[in-house]
């Protein structure tokens, strides 16, 4: 490729370097002034309210995909004030920059720190939810990191006038616009000079659906943070209280079903289906939720449709449930290590050597007891949002929040000892 005849890795060199000034100056903040930024993008963000809705207004009308999708894609004024809240929730977490990782002294007298750092600049290529965009700024921006956004083609109306909103905000409160940046335009170039970035980006986080994820692993020439497709499992046991379960999957399913965090399969003990699974399939009919089902289930239900294999392996994101009975623990366990992603699981029951043995098993980012699997989100853990759900297994697994958008250096006091 002739990089100087390419516009869009001509765009990445000069958005990178920007980057990386903005991102000094950040790293040299305080907590303070960065915590003023955030407010003031979040006053931003609801002064230019009107101007966000209509850009997504334009977004949406010229959308063609599922229901659950365009719920992804749509802002509303709450939304809107969610994403302002966001920020300022943000804004009040503790300086992840003033933490003590570590520290010890050596034998001749030279003490140690290892301390919290910023990465530096963090490329977000991300697909359909524009909130994606607030979220990722306030989380870079509270941790010291500047970041690069590329968002979907769907969302680019929206995309535009988030990024105006919190660069004004940014700017009103003394940091450089250049904190946050976003693509131009939607060409998928675009993607492809960010991924090719070495020296420019330093850590690329996709937050998006497999082929997304795929692309970025395959092609990227800087280190990817991965946020795979939500596989996620609610294994009711034996032992399950039938109210909660039905409470619990009714939720994990169908409060939001295009979420990453939403359930995908239900798995029930065999020793409880034939006198839940007609419940639970009930609750979840009522909400307009279709089913696969396995052998099995439909002997219990032989109305639900038949499952194949790769309907186990499939993240619906949308009202679709794929069921099948399994003996136990130890059988849920296999099914999921089989069929899951390592994204999030979920076990309802009364018994505590049950969910111990559960919880232990999964191998899963994030696993809960007795809670809806659509907890999996950085807000519900106190992060003030996230950045994506990592499901790999090196820096940082779960929700990403400005802990995980941190790496460490070592800080070194002597008394003028030098080395024999």
């Amino acid at each position: 490729m002739n990089h100087e005849a390419d516009p869009c890795a001509a765009w990445l060199r000069d958005a990178g370097r920007h980057a990386r000034a903005a991102s000094a100056v950040l790293a040299g903040s305080t907590d303070a002034e960065r915590a003023a930024g955030l407010r003031a993008a979040a006053s931003s963000l609801r002064r230019h309210a009107p101007a966000i809705l209509a850009a997504n207004e334009a977004d949406v009308a010229g959308f063609h995909g599922t229901a659950a999708f365009r719920d992804r894609l749509t802002l509303t004024p709450p939304r809107v004030e969610a994403m302002a809240q966001g920020l300022e929730d943000i804004a009040a977490l503790p300086d992840p920059l003033a933490r003590v990782l570590a520290e010890w002294t050596r034998p001749n007298g030279l003490r140690f720190q290892r301390i919290a750092a910023p990465i530096g600049v963090i490329g977000m290529v991300y697909e359909s939810r524009p909130n994606v965009g607030a979220d990722a700024a306030g989380l870079c921006v509270k941790s010291g990191n500047a970041v690069i956004l590329r968002g979907g083609s769907d969302s680019r109306h929206s995309a535009a006038a988030i990024h105006a909103a919190l660069a004004e905000g940014l700017d009103a409160a003394g940091l450089p616009r250049d904190a946050v940046q976003v693509a131009p335009g939607a060409d998928r170039g675009y993607v492809a000079a960010m991924l090719a970035g070495s020296g420019l980006i330093d850590l690329i986080i996709p937050r998006g659906g497999r082929s997304l994820v795929e692309r970025v692993q395959r092609d990227a020439r800087v280190p990817v943070l991965a946020h795979a497709e939500g596989l996620n499992h609610t294994f009711v046991h034996a032992a399950a209280n039938p109210a909660m379960a039905r409470a619990v999957l009714a939720n994990a399913k169908m409060r939001r079903t295009g979420v990453c965090g939403a359930t995908e399969t239900l798995l029930i003990d065999a020793a409880c289906a034939p006198a839940l699974l007609p419940l639970l399939a009930a609750d979840l009919e009522a909400l307009g939720c279709a089913f696969r089902a396995d052998p099995r289930a439909r002997a219990i239900l032989p109305h639900l449709p038949p499952a194949t294999e790769a309907d186990f392996d499939t993240e619906w994101l949308d009202a679709v449930l794929s069921v099948a009975v399994v003996d136990g623990v130890d059988a849920a366990l296999a099914h999921i290590a089989r069929h899951g992603s390592e994204h999030t699981e979920a076990i309802i029951t009364e018994d505590p050597a049950a969910a111990d043995r559960f919880l232990r098993g999964v191998g899963a980012a994030v696993a809960l007891w007795n809670a809806s699997t659509q907890f999996c989100d950085g807000g519900e853990f106190g992060f003030g949002a996230e950045i994506g759900i990592a499901t790999g297994r090196t820096h940082a697994r779960g929700p990403v929040g400005v802990e995980q958008l941190t790496t460490f250096r070592y800080l070194v006091t002597g008394t003028g000892q030098v080395r024999p």
